[in-house]
């Protein structure tokens, strides 16, 4: 049997399709996250990190994320994937690297980086472990700024809290362990002549990792 239904579908197949969807002020605009605009009609501007900014757009896509900030007439967004297409042709990395990248474990957040370093604030979900492992051309500085970390280098085995820190040189065997019941946040600084993820020999992972 079919049964008629008129319920206002949408697959919200777009950014101009979400706009429709979405609430809008006085000058129809949306306008989500930490956005100051002046002057503009029709726009819908999506800040997920940081202040974003606006004057005299009309009709317009703005998206900030902690990868990219995309930009398009609301009549043209469909073309993001040509702009994929060029990406992908220009051998970007944000093509196949995002700065925020989730493990079985949890997550990490690539906070900065340039030549021979690079930050990250990595969250280990409670219960959680990484696998003992080690790096061949880095080494790791981590400071735990939420919760307790069990930390493990060579034979030695510690307990870290906030505002404690511990060292990972080159080339030693290690491991981080959530023990608590909250999640556990550290920065780690890496430094070293090669930061690339696939530096990792693994011994151990509870995952199933190789």
């Amino acid at each position: 049997m079919v049964v008629p239904l008129d319920a206002g579908w949408s697959d919200i197949g777009s950014w101009a399709a979400l706009w429709d969807a979405s609430d809008k002020d006085e000058n129809g605009n949306c306008e989500i996250g930490d956005v100051v605009s002046l002057d503009g009609t029709g726009n819908y501007i999506n800040a997920q990190n940081r202040l974003v900014t606006a004057v005299g757009c009309e009709n317009m896509v703005i998206v900030e994320t902690k990868d990219v900030v995309f930009v398009a007439p609301k009549d043209r967004v469909q073309d993001v994937k040509k702009l994929v297409a060029q990406l992908k042709s220009d051998s970007r990395p944000e093509v196949d690297f995002h700065r925020e990248v989730y493990r079985p474990w949890g997550k990490y957040d690539g906070v900065d980086a340039g030549e021979r370093y690079q930050v990250k604030r990595i969250t280990v979900n409670p219960g959680a472990k990484l696998s003992v492992q080690k790096h061949f051309h880095r080494a790791e500085h981590w400071v735990v700024v939420r919760g307790t970390a069990k930390v493990t280098k060579g034979k030695e085995t510690i307990l870290l809290t906030e505002n404690q820190s511990t060292y990972i040189p080159l080339g030693e065997v290690h491991s981080l362990e959530n023990p608590g019941k909250v999640p556990l946040e550290l920065i780690e600084v890496q430094s070293g002549s090669y930061l690339g993820e696939d530096d990792i020999v693994r011994y151990e992972d509870r995952y199933g990792r190789t």
